[in-house]
């Protein structure tokens, strides 16, 4: 008994006792945890505010039902703001990750006079600048505050969101893909909000969109800044057209 009891206190005299630290976050995990927190409603960018002309068009009558709020939040994304939109995106995420700051600032110019109407700047400068600030606030690097001092209050949305999204360690692909889908989703809900469509329909039309959100990413990841134009006129009048609406909702 007495063996037995000397067996076990010098067993216990050896062990050692380990504690398991809580395994970090693998860097994917981590990267889309900040993009999914960047296209969030909660991000405070103030999407919600603005139509991008779809105000003016419903108005006047042009988008009346679902399959007209698809054609025309498609047509943005292949032909308007959002082909350029995801072009810059790429290019500014590119010019980070190369560490490129002439090439970097070079997109940023683009991004910055790369509009047809004085409200889709107003609508891609203003979230910009929002985007930047609370980016620098929460998920803050060096290099991506050097980028925005450079350009104080000027950035683009998108050039904002391609090059914090480099510093992330986000991939070109899934932030481009990411950005017009929050692009295309914030149109479906100032649509269903103005027409006006039921929820079920605002769903519906998202659904839609994909094969437009998937072709606009695509087309950013190949797209040349020097050749890249948009086709889509319709949609700048309406714009246009909402700097003088009568009454309005929405800023663009």
């Amino acid at each position: 008994m007495a063996m037995v009891i000397m067996t076990i206190i010098m067993a216990m005299e050896t062990t050692t006792i380990t504690t398991r630290k809580k395994p970090e976050a693998p860097e994917a995990q981590q990267a889309l945890y900040r993009l999914l927190t960047w296209l969030s409603p909660a991000y405070p960018v103030g999407a919600y505010t603005y139509s991008h002309g779809l105000e003016a068009a419903v108005e006047a009558g042009s988008v009346a039902k679902r399959d007209g709020l698809i054609a025309y939040v498609s047509a943005a994304l292949r032909l308007g703001a959002g082909r350029v939109d995801g072009a810059l995106l790429v290019a500014a995420h590119r010019a980070m990750v190369k560490g490129d700051d002439k090439a970097l600032d070079e997109v940023a110019a683009l991004g910055a006079a790369w509009r047809g109407t004085a409200e889709t700047a107003l609508e891609a400068e203003a979230q910009g600048t929002a985007f930047t600030s609370v980016t620098l606030a929460a998920w803050p690097t060096p290099r991506f505050a050097a980028f925005a001092a450079r350009h104080p209050r000027q950035l683009a949305h998108a050039v904002a969101f391609g090059a914090a999204a480099a510093e992330q360690g986000i991939a070109a692909r899934d932030a481009a893909f990411a950005f017009l889908a929050a692009f295309a989703a914030n149109l479906v809900s100032a649509g269903v909000r103005l027409v006006p469509l039921g929820q079920t329909d605002g769903q519906l039309a998202i659904a839609a969109l994909q094969p437009s959100v998937a072709a606009a990413a695509e087309a950013a990841l190949t797209a040349d800044l020097a050749r890249l134009g948009t086709a889509a006129p319709m949609l700048d009048i309406f714009s246009l057209r909402h700097e003088t609406q009568y009454t309005r909702l929405f800023r663009s």
